[in-house]
């Protein structure tokens, strides 16, 4: 079941399932109570790219801030409930677009059904998420082990449980932090479900070992057709979640626009500061989204320099203390190396001219 053949699911204003664009999803770290702080966060996780926000809803203030933090943003609001009831039921009532439960550890048949009523009468979304961490006693009995094969189980009982009640606005999320489990689980599940699957690999830990194995994981996944929506779990700023969620969606070719920046690894030849260059490059690229199909090649020497940069749209072939700026294959002039970056960001503007779509307010 891919995702063209998912039903499709509506969070807020967005979209989910049924061959939509695959929605790249945060969750902010911040006191969910502390409204402000939430916003801040938000705000820049939207910036970054962020398109649904998730956030913890622990105590009943943290429920009534929903409703203060939802004014202010713009993408589509989840809250993550566990254990008591009346959190999720609260958080529907203060503007939640979805709600993230276990049925499990909600507690008893009547608390379940009472989150389900309250969600139907709204027509919020419900996100069924199982991990690994948490699978049921009797399943790993079963197995002989935490499986993937468990897990699915685990996730297809809870969604038998609200489809029991009568309600099959779902959302199925299922994680692990075995980036191989986590991948059969997924390949288990498309084959006997078509509700939309949430997608990622749950503590995959930190910026360096974190980005590794959810790019690797999530690769897989996507890769087969699997997956409406993805969050890269990583013990860090959520921001950068969301960057590599981008970098990963575009390397599949699954998503269009923003910038391409290559650069060489650099060696005894590179007379110029190209790797502090090459940082810069790619966060200024960040500011060029709505260009697509731009490549930026930041080169270290007049080796391989001039070649690879020739087959970009922009890019600079190091000399000492200098570099070249080229632009489709054609030299432009010689910058200082304290110019590149401008000198680069200057190219990129006018190729934006080019295409009519400069804003001047970038």
């Amino acid at each position: 079941m891919g995702r063209d053949k998912t039903r499709k699911v509506r969070i807020g204003d967005r979209e989910i399932g049924g061959g939509s664009p695959i929605a790249i999803q945060s969750m902010c770290n911040t006191k969910t109570e502390d409204a402000a702080a939430t916003i801040r966060q938000i705000h820049r996780l939207e910036a970054a790219g962020c398109e649904i926000i998730r956030v913890t809803v622990p105590t009943m203030e943290a429920a009534l801030a929903l409703r203060e933090i939802k004014k202010e943003i713009s993408i589509p609001l989840v809250a993550d409930i566990h254990f008591d009831y009346r959190m999720a039921i609260a958080a529907i009532e203060n503007g939640a677009d979805k709600i993230r439960i276990n049925p499990g550890n909600i507690g008893a048949a009547d608390r379940v059904k009472a989150v389900v009523d309250a969600a139907r009468e709204r027509g919020i979304p419900i996100r069924v998420g199982v991990n690994s961490g948490s699978l049921e006693k009797n399943l790993i009995e079963a197995y002989g082990g935490v499986t993937a094969r468990g897990i699915v189980e685990s996730a297809l009982d809870k969604v038998r449980m609200i489809e029991d009640i009568g309600y099959d606005n779902l959302v199925i999320s299922i994680k692990s932090s075995d980036v191989m489990m986590c991948v059969k689980a997924h390949e288990i599940i498309t084959r006997e479900t078509d509700y939309p699957l949430h997608v990622g690999i749950t503590e995959a830990g930190t910026l360096y070992s974190g980005n590794i194995k959810s790019s690797i994981g999530l690769g897989i996944i996507l890769n087969q057709g699997i997956g409406d929506t993805i969050r890269v779990s990583l013990t860090g700023d959520p921001v950068e979640e969301v960057k590599t969620a981008k970098m990963i969606l575009r390397t599949l070719g699954l998503r269009k626009g923003g910038i391409e920046v290559v650069s060489c690894p650099t060696c005894g030849r590179t007379s110029i500061d190209l790797i502090a260059l090459a940082n810069q490059v790619e966060t200024m690229a960040g500011e060029f989204d709505f260009l697509e199909g731009v490549k930026v090649a930041v080169m270290g020497c007049v080796v391989n320099g001039p070649g690879e940069a020739r087959e970009a749209d922009v890019g600079i072939a190091g000399g000492k203390g200098e570099g070249l700026l080229i632009r489709k294959g054609q030299m432009i002039r010689k910058v200082p190396e304290a110019g590149l970056l401008e000198a680069l960001r200057g190219e990129l503007i006018h190729i934006a001219e080019e295409r009519n779509v400069w804003r001047k307010d970038s």
